[in-house]
């Protein structure tokens, strides 16, 4: 048999080393995973038997072989699913074929990232078998085509692939993947051992696995579909190991619903809430996962009628009694029944949340940190639920560091006050320094932290909540003077104007003139000297920067430029344009404008001029 040496694609050698050196804390899931993809293997078979049922013909029954082999020092994890081709094996074992895979696997290089549960989700599992062998034997043959084919890796940086021998006709279809056992994983072709690993992960597996030891075999799972058992007879271990096969990752589910409905339309879900944020869960091309089944029988991974996008974290499945076995995936685009169980399932997931927001706040914390970007999306998409969502949503604020909802922020909300107050940002930190706030914060009036960028197309379109309207604090009239704040900051009265004010406002806006819109004396400065805010009626800051950046928008509009008539350093300004200092306020009021973009994170235009200015203004100051 002539086999070809090819190279595996660069991010596959480097989380081979990774995987190789240990990274699961229990090496026993190597066994899992490849148990899993057999299983995968035999769903997606039986799925295209559906209409090709020539696929099965003298072999219609699905199993899986668990063979040890004690004289060879082998582990053989076999299928009669739907096997590979050359193609297939070199697509499916040598590359990881998923968007962000690069960057995930340096991040893992660079030991930036700890949550090495995110390689299940990449589809490649199978590479944990390097933990226990030191060569790889994969032997397949697609289902309906005639020629197998062997791949062959030590794990180390190549793989071999050439034609090979499987039994004639169907019963030749499949996999066996062979595991050379390394000598410090001996335990694994232990037959005891074995049998453990598959009765404690691969239990609910629809299908009989069976443990072969030369003559001997035996059935060790108890092959039934575990979502078909009542809740009563599973336990949580047995919820959590369902939870891995079925997402094939690592991490401990979040949140478990497992309902049947019944009635006009009959169908089960079985649901889990991750705890880890998916690695590329805001990736253009990434899909829900939840899986279909009609009546046990598999039907797809990727089933969009199913769940809406913003809905796409979950994991899990469902199992309908009414939908057709034979129903295609253009037939499910505009299924009533589909689109039945969809209400039903959204509907459920979102009661399991409100219940969690309300009994477990600080876990619904972590939840909101992973997912409430998403969920905002559904804000902004779903006006079916976007009330409901509204209400789930949490936020940072000025008010401290925990999460608060809308029901929180209008329960504070001052004396006098008639909108919900936000400040969008690129980051937390970022957004919590803006001088915008300092006129709330001197009032005690809380602001909303928004830093996802989802913020800014969702607030825009929902407007207002219970009957309060959104209002961004980088808008001009702050109208601060209407709204009663805390005690002391009543007591405490406004700075007066410096004298010459109006003066400098004139003389500011012939300098900058198109560079603003205009200058304004602020309302909301109380420490810093200057700050942009958009005009009502435009276009937010950070969305016009954002729609830049993406090349929507080919300029910035001008923005409103507003100043601290109190701050000493507008007070010396218009002390010296009443001295005829024109030149020097010219340079720095343009200074100014600089500082106010540069503190909203803009990059200047023109540095040049920028440090030019400064260093005129520093030796004026100094001389």
């Amino acid at each position: 048999m002539k086999m070809e040496k090819l190279g595996f694609q660069a991010e596959v050698s480097r989380l081979l080393d990774i995987v190789a050196h240990s990274l699961y804390s229990d090496r026993a899931v190597f066994l899992r995973e490849l148990v899993s993809n057999a299983s995968d293997a035999c769903d997606k078979l039986r799925y295209m038997s559906l209409t090709e049922p020539g696929l099965l013909s003298d072999d219609p029954d699905f199993r899986i072989a668990v063979a040890i082999d004690q004289a060879n020092k082998t582990l053989t994890v076999s299928d009669n699913g739907i096997g590979m081709n050359r193609d297939d094996l070199i697509s499916h074992l040598g590359t990881i074929a998923r968007s962000g895979s690069a960057q995930f696997v340096q991040a893992l290089d660079e030991g930036k990232s700890k949550d090495v549960s995110l390689i299940g989700q990449f589809g490649v599992g199978f590479y944990a078998a390097f933990m226990v062998a030191d060569k790889v034997t994969v032997t397949s043959r697609k289902a309906g085509e005639t020629q197998a084919w062997q791949w062959v890796s030590d794990g180390k940086g190549e793989f071999e692939i050439g034609e090979a021998e499987r039994p004639g006709g169907n019963h030749g279809r499949g996999t066996d993947v062979t595991l050379h056992i390394r000598k410090d994983a001996e335990e694994f072709l232990e037959k005891a051992r074995v049998s453990s690993i598959i009765t404690k992960y691969s239990d609910h597996i629809a299908l009989p696995i069976k443990l072969v030891e030369g003559s001997s075999e035996e059935k060790v799972n108890q092959a039934a579909a575990l979502w078909t058992r009542s809740k009563p007879d599973i336990t949580a271990e047995q919820y959590r190991d369902f939870y891995h096969h079925v997402a094939h990752a690592f991490d401990e589910p979040w949140g478990t619903l497992h309902f049947k409905a019944e009635g006009k339309i009959e169908y089960t879900g079985l649901v889990f809430v991750p705890t880890v944020k998916p690695f590329d869960l805001f990736h253009p091309d990434r899909k829900q996962s939840l899986k279909l089944y009609v009546k046990r029988v598999f039907i797809t991974d990727h089933c969009e009628e199913l769940l809406p996008h913003w809905l796409r974290f979950l994991k899990g499945l469902v199992d309908s009694e009414d939908l057709p076995l034979n129903i295609s995936r253009e037939m499910l685009q505009k299924n009533p029944v589909l689109a039945k169980i969809r209400q039903g399932v959204v509907k459920k997931v979102l009661e399991y949340l409100k219940k969690r927001a309300e009994t477990e706040p600080d876990a619904y914390a972590a939840f909101w940190n992973n997912f409430g970007a998403v969920l905002k999306e559904g804000i902004y998409e779903d006006a079916e639920h976007k009330d409901t969502l509204l209400k789930l949503a949490r936020f940072r604020s000025t008010n401290g560091d925990s999460l608060v909802s809308l029901a929180d922020y209008l329960g504070r909300m001052k004396e006098g006050q008639s909108a919900i107050y936000y400040l969008t940002g690129e980051s937390l930190e970022a957004a919590s320094r803006s001088p915008q706030l300092e006129g709330y914060r001197a009032k005690g009036i809380e602001v909303l932290l928004l830093t996802d960028p989802v913020d800014e197309f969702w607030v825009p379109a929902v407007g207002d909540h219970d009957g309060k309207s959104f209002k961004s604090v980088t808008r001009g009239g702050a109208d601060l003077d209407s709204i009663k704040g805390d005690a002391k900051a009543d007591e405490k009265k406004p700075e007066p104007a410096a004298a010459g004010i109006d003066n400098l406002i004139a003389f500011m806006k012939l300098t900058l003139k198109d560079q603003i819109k205009d200058v304004r004396l602020s309302q909301r400065l109380t420490d810093s000297a200057v700050c942009l805010v958009a005009d009502e009626g435009d276009m937010d800051m950070r969305l016009a920067r954002m729609l830049q950046q993406h090349k929507r928008i080919d300029a910035l509009m001008p923005r409103v430029l507003e100043i601290n008539g109190s701050h000493p350093v507008i007070a010396a300004l218009a002390k010296a344009v009443s001295s005829g200092k024109g030149e020097q306020v010219a340079d720095a009021s343009w200074l100014l404008l600089d500082q106010a973009r540069i503190q909203e994170g803009e990059t200047l235009s023109d540095p040049t001029s920028f440090a030019k200015r400064l260093g005129e203004v520093l030796s004026h100051a100094f001389s």
